[in-house]
């Protein structure tokens, strides 16, 4: 093993040729370089000025105010994070580094003979805020591709969890687990400099991001195919179509359709559970597998990761009344039974967005081009008929748009991934992209430990008072 005294003193050498290269040697370097850490090193020695200068001259500004319904209402709509990966809209919906999800997924490079984006792609922008060539993508598939070895000691945690264990917990374990290989960990226990946290944190980014399709597939065929071994990662493949391959299925549609989820559901800002666990554990400088395994065991909650599970539990129960050809007045019908009975349409409504999700046009899209004669998908573009007015006409719903759980395990199903149970998984290899691109420029940003204030139910009433009685003195002096 190379000593971290060497490392450190070569990638010195790196940055300072970086930053001391002529403005457009360097732009040439950005732009057509696969080193993506030497092209942060440059991104955030600017973006590191620029956030100085801006906090300098605005950094008492005030935001906004917060309300005492925020306060008991889940903290919705509360500025209080900084993330610069994304932003949610709540017309557009998913902002990447400024840009729409229909905009990425035109401009992203594709995998050859395929449509679908590279997923590696999305983390390059993400990183960078740049979109990648496809020269740049590929070779994170290559460096993803030779990290995704799993240490045998994890390998015999997988292999030994009981069968009645939920795959999020086997899955936040391994990832623990891993925390032996965090070189961010050791890099702190010598002694590193806080400006060069972020080099490790992307060092451990890297490679948990290459290992996390290795894990979620050992759960899947530990839980389906009684303990039989993943294939071997290819280096000549994508990272999604490895992990296709792991999981043993070479559809073509199957693949396709992983690298679009997998660049789809990569990130969405940073108030989200998983997101801000994962920032909030991380500001406390645990390594990144510490920080995304907290992170993780949020998607066991069916408030966040279970969604797509309680979309396909509704639809069976609809198809369980009436058949597969269910006809718009029958599926109305079971709306209106749903909303009745107090429970609401799982796959529709969303925190934020007050149109269709992006996420769900592009799927849906896709279930249509590819798979349209399949009752599954007849039923969710029936519900994206239906529902909508349903929810329209009930009154107490703000958005009767579908969200991206509407289309997903209905896709899944029909492209051979059955094991429901199993997409949660799937969706925590995606969103392991943003999470750790955030992660990264926590470090890289200095940002400190999170740690807000909190108040009591009397605390609050008391300031609501005060707050009231300044209000009748500012009146009465007017």
């Amino acid at each position: 093993m190379v000593p971290l005294r060497k490392i450190f003193s070569n990638r010195l050498i790196a940055q300072f040729q970086v930053r001391s290269m002529p403005l457009s040697v360097l732009r040439k370097f950005t732009s057509h370089s696969t080193d993506l850490k030497e092209i942060m090193a440059k991104k955030i020695y600017e973006h590191r000025k620029v956030v100085k200068e801006f906090r300098e001259k605005y950094g008492s500004k005030v935001i906004e105010e917060i309300t005492v319904d925020q306060m008991y209402g889940g903290m919705r709509g509360m500025k209080c994070l900084l993330t610069e990966t994304s932003e949610l809209d709540p017309e557009e919906g998913i902002r990447i580094r400024n840009r729409t999800l229909p905009e990425c997924l035109e401009q992203l490079p594709k995998a050859q003979a395929g449509e679908q984006p590279l997923p590696e792609g999305i983390f390059w922008l993400l990183m960078t805020g740049d979109m990648p060539t496809y020269e740049q993508a590929k070779s994170l598939s290559q460096q993803w591709a030779e990290q995704a070895q799993l240490p045998p000691h994890v390998l015999t945690i997988l292999n030994n969890f009981p069968p009645n264990l939920h795959p999020v917990a086997r899955f936040a374990a391994a990832i623990t687990a891993c925390n032996t290989e965090s070189v961010f960990a050791k890099a702190y226990s010598e002694g590193v400099p806080e400006s060069r946290y972020w080099e490790f944190t992307f060092d451990d980014a890297m490679s948990l991001i290459a290992k996390l399709p290795t894990i979620a597939a050992t759960i899947y065929k530990n839980m389906n195919h009684q303990g039989s071994s993943v294939c071997v990662v290819d280096p000549a493949k994508d990272w999604a179509h490895n992990f296709a391959s792991m999981l043993g299925n070479e559809n073509h549609k199957f693949i396709e359709f992983m690298r679009l989820y997998l660049t789809i559901l990569s990130d969405h800002e940073g108030g989200n559970v998983s997101a801000h666990t994962a920032h909030l554990v991380g500001s406390a400088l645990s390594d990144p597998f510490l920080s995304f395994a907290a992170g993780m065991s949020s998607f066991a909650g069916p408030l966040h990761g279970l969604a797509v599970q309680e979309v396909l539990a509704w639809i069976a129960k609809l198809m369980e009344r009436y058949g597969p050809d269910v006809t718009e007045d029958q599926m109305k019908d079971f709306v209106w039974e749903t909303l009745n009975s107090g429970q609401v349409v799982p796959g529709y409504g969303h925190a934020v967005l007050r149109r269709t999700d992006p996420r769900f046009t592009v799927q849906h899209h896709f279930a249509l081009k590819h798979l349209s004669n399949e009752p599954l998908i007849k039923i969710v573009s029936n519900a994206y008929k239906v529902v909508p007015q349903v929810l329209r006409e009930y009154g107490k719903v703000k958005n009767p748009w579908p969200n991206s759980d509407a289309c997903t395990g209905a896709l899944f199903q029909c492209l051979g991934l059955k094991d429901m149970r199993f997409s949660t998984l799937v969706f925590g290899v995606s969103r392991a992209l943003g999470v750790m691109a955030s992660l990264v420029w926590d470090r890289a940003l200095s940002l400190p430990m999170e740690q807000p204030s909190s108040l009591t139910t009397d605390e609050l009433k008391k300031f609501a008072g005060d707050a009231q009685k300044t209000s009748q003195n500012v009146k009465q002096a007017i």
